[in-house]
């Protein structure tokens, strides 16, 4: 069978470059082993554009906000369903130096950044002491729901096939690739986590760190923003938010732990002015780097091998970016951004 791509994974890095080559006409499969919990499926969703203490903002947010938007609502309603809201974080600030960082920041740049009219409107639900702040616009994606519909359709239309990729069924040639009983031009690598064992990128600087989250139901709480306070509370569906996360970068193993679910519950009942009751619990790796920049592009010595990768906690804003980016690379030759490509590792990846 004959494809002019094969795409390894279909977390959000493979279900956003399987979008866009199929928009642009590519025909291709997806292999992917069946997990019932990976680090897309774990995420909160948020797209938010500050980040850390000093509230700066993120990396190319200015150019990947608009595009997410335009691009999760297109995505939505070619597949028939809504996978974007926005939403405002409320920032809660826990010092009065987190107030006054806010606020500084605020006087130097306001785009995301503003004051609610009355900083005292959550103390029915909440429990804080200095305030807080908006972070706007901020989106939700409705990860799973994407994930899933795409893998619906995907299935539907025989472009997937559930099994774990084999790298020794890999076979080069100067004129094609072939794994089993497929001949492509082009073998793309989405596989996340697992990303740090490719024998094709060996000496990538991945830092894998693990996340972990709740899934909570607290019955009255407004869902009307993403609620942050050290942890986020990020509305899921009825009554239930989604709590999280962690950053380890250093662990043992990749389960959820029990300090972790008794410190979000000291955290709840420190937070929360309401009833609650924890429905599920856990963890995942998530495929950071340790520039924290992505992986995007053709291997400098395989051309027909190529790798979209390392988003980190930024997948939901950098996959559809740098997806249709990496489309428009293999089909046209177009360039991929220097901070992403991962020609920037060539000589790594000559050794």
């Amino acid at each position: 069978m004959q494809v002019d791509c094969i795409i390894v994974g279909q977390g959000l890095c493979g279900t956003w470059l399987s979008y866009y080559l199929e928009k642009a006409g590519a025909s291709f499969i997806v292999i992917d082993k069946s997990e019932t919990l990976t680090a897309s499926r774990a995420a909160s969703g948020i797209i938010n554009p500050v980040t850390g203490r000093r509230i700066v903002t993120t990396w190319m947010i200015d150019e990947l906000m608009p595009h997410a938007w335009e691009a999760y609502n297109a995505y939505g309603q070619w597949l028939g369903i809504s996978c974007i809201e926005q939403k405002a974080i409320a920032d809660f600030f826990a010092t009065p130096q987190m107030r006054l960082a806010f606020l500084e920041r605020l006087e130097k740049d306001a785009t995301y950044l503003s004051l609610p009219t009355d900083e005292n409107d959550w103390q029915d639900w909440l429990q804080y002491d200095f305030g807080y702040g908006l972070i706007t616009p901020a989106y939700l994606i409705d990860i799973r729901k994407l994930l899933d519909q795409r893998r619906s359709n995907l299935q539907q239309s025989g472009r997937l096939r559930v099994e774990q990729f084999e790298f020794e069924d890999i076979e080069e040639s100067t004129k094609c690739i072939r794994y089993k009983d497929l001949q492509t031009n082009q073998i793309i690598f989405c596989d996340g986590a697992a990303g740090i064992n490719n024998p094709f990128f060996p000496n990538l600087p991945f830092g894998l760190n693990k996340g972990e989250a709740m899934l909570v139901k607290i019955p009255g709480l407004p869902a009307t923003h993403i609620l942050k306070k050290g942890f986020n509370l990020v509305p899921w569906s009825d009554d239930t938010f989604w709590l999280g996360s962690t950053y380890l970068w250093e662990f043992d193993d990749p389960n959820p732990t029990e300090g972790f679910r008794q410190f979000a519950t000291n955290w709840l009942k420190a937070t929360i002015k309401l009833p609650f009751e924890i429905l599920d619990h856990w963890a995942a790796v998530r495929p950071a780097t340790l520039e924290r920049k992505p992986f995007v592009g053709r291997h400098p010595n395989h051309p027909s091998i190529a790798i979209f990768n390392g988003m980190g906690t930024k997948g939901c804003s950098l996959a559809p970016f740098f997806a249709q980016q990496l489309t428009d690379h293999l089909l046209h030759g177009t360039p991929i951004s220097p901070e992403a490509s991962v020609q920037r590792f060539q000589r790594a990846l000559n050794r």
